[in-house]
C-alpha cells in the first residue's frame, strides 16, 4: 500500500503540451507502471489531438469522463495555474498537484476560499499538493512530478518534505543504506499552499506499510511544529526530523517564498526544540537523516 497514489491512479496532466509538461510526462510515463497511469492531457485549443499516444481534452472534466482520470498533475505557467487547480476541484478530482513555481499569492487565496467553500457547501474535497512542489511518487508503481525515479526503492519508510531537493537528499540516503520507501511527498515551500506536513503525518500513520518517517521542515510558519504536537499525541511510529535554515538570518526570504523568519517559534531552533520535545529523533545535519532512521527502526 502507499499514500495518495498507486498503480491503479489515472493521471491527467494540464500543460501537457507546454516544454515542461512534455519533458516530465514523458519521464513519469517511461517509470514504472506510468504508461498505464497516464491517460489524458488539456489543452483546449488541441482537444481531439495526442501526445506521444496520450490523447488531449478540452477540459479536466472531458479528461475525467473520457478516461476516469482521479489525479491532476499541473505544469501550467503561473499566471493561469491557480485557475488549472480550480478546474482540476470543479471536476471533482481526488487530488489536484501543482508542480507550478511563481504562483501569485493572491490568486492561491483565491483559489483557496473557493475550495473551502465547495466543500462547506457540500461539495467533494480535492486534496492539493503544492504549489511549487516536486510532486509525490510510490516507488516502483508510479512517480508524478519532477522527481529523479532512479534513486527510490520500493519499500516502508516514508517521506515527507517542503523542499524538493531535500526530499531526493532524504531518499538517496535511504537507498543508500537499503533501506525503501513507501512514499515520498514533496509538499511545496509556498505559504499558500494544499497539504500540509500534518495531513501527511497522518495519511503515513494510518498506513499499514509505513514503518517511520522522514520529516523535513524549513524556516517559517507554523506548520512543523503543528505537526510535531499532533505526533506527540497520535503518532505510533519512529519519526527523524530535520530543519533547513538553521543559520538563516531573521527577515530574509531564504530560497522559498515561505520560508522567512518572522520571530519566535518560526526558526529553525526552535522548530527543532519542540520536534525533539515531541520525541522526534532530531539532526542539525542532513547528511545524518538515513543513518538516524536506519538506527531507529533497528535495520
Amino acid at each position: 500500500m502507499s499514500i495518495l497514489i498507486n498503480k491503479d491512479t489515472r493521471v491527467v496532466t494540464q500543460g501537457i503540451t507546454g516544454k515542461t509538461g512534455q519533458f516530465h510526462t514523458r519521464m513519469c510515463v517511461a517509470y514504472a507502471d506510468g504508461k498505464n497511469c497516464f491517460v489524458a492531457g488539456v489543452n483546449p485549443k488541441k482537444a481531439g489531438e495526442d501526445f506521444e499516444g496520450i490523447p488531449i481534452y478540452a477540459s479536466v472534466k472531458d479528461a475525467k469522463a473520457q478516461t476516469g482520470a482521479t489525479v491532476s498533475v499541473i505544469y501550467v505557467p503561473p499566471a493561469g495555474a491557480a485557475a488549472a487547480i480550480w478546474e482540476a476541484v470543479e471536476a471533482d478530482l481526488d487530488l489536484a498537484i501543482c508542480i507550478t513555481e511563481g504562483i501569485p499569492i493572491k490568486d492561491m487565496l483565491e483559489v483557496r476560499n473557493k475550495m473551502k467553500a465547495k466543500e462547506a457547501a457540500g461539495g467533494k474535497r480535492t486534496l492539493l499538493l503544492g504549489p511549487n512542489c516536486p510532486g509525490t511518487i510510490t516507488p516502483d508503481e508510479i512517480k508524478i512530478g519532477i522527481m529523479p525515479g532512479h534513486i527510490h526503492r520500493r519499500g516502508r519508510v516514508g517521506v515527507v518534505s517542503r523542499s524538493g531537493t531535500l526530499t531526493y537528499e532524504a531518499v538517496a540516503q535511504l537507498t543508500e543504506l537499503g533501506i525503501g520507501q513507501s512514499s515520498a511527498v514533496g509538499i511545496g515551500g509556498d505559504p499558500i499552499n494544499g497539504l500540509k506536513h500534518i495531513d501527511v503525518m497522518r495519511l503515513f500513520n494510518d498506513d499499514p506499510d509505513t514503518d517511520a518517517v522522514i520529516m523535513i521542515g524549513e524556516i517559517g510558519g507554523p506548520d512543523e511544529a503543528d505537526a510535531a504536537r499532533w505526533c506527540k499525541a497520535h503518532m505510533k511510529k519512529p519519526v527523524v526530523g530535520f530543519i533547513a535554515g538553521v543559520t538563516a538570518p531573521p527577515g530574509k526570504r531564504m530560497g522559498h517564498a515561505g520560508a522567512l523568519i518572522s520571530g519566535g517559534a518560526d526558526t529553525a531552533n526552535a522548530k527543532l526544540e519542540i520536534m525533539e520535545e515531541c520525541g522526534f529523533i532530531v539532526t542539525r545535519n542532513p547528511s545524518e537523516m538515513g543513518r538516524l532512521l536506519k538506527k531507529a527502526i533497528g535495520a
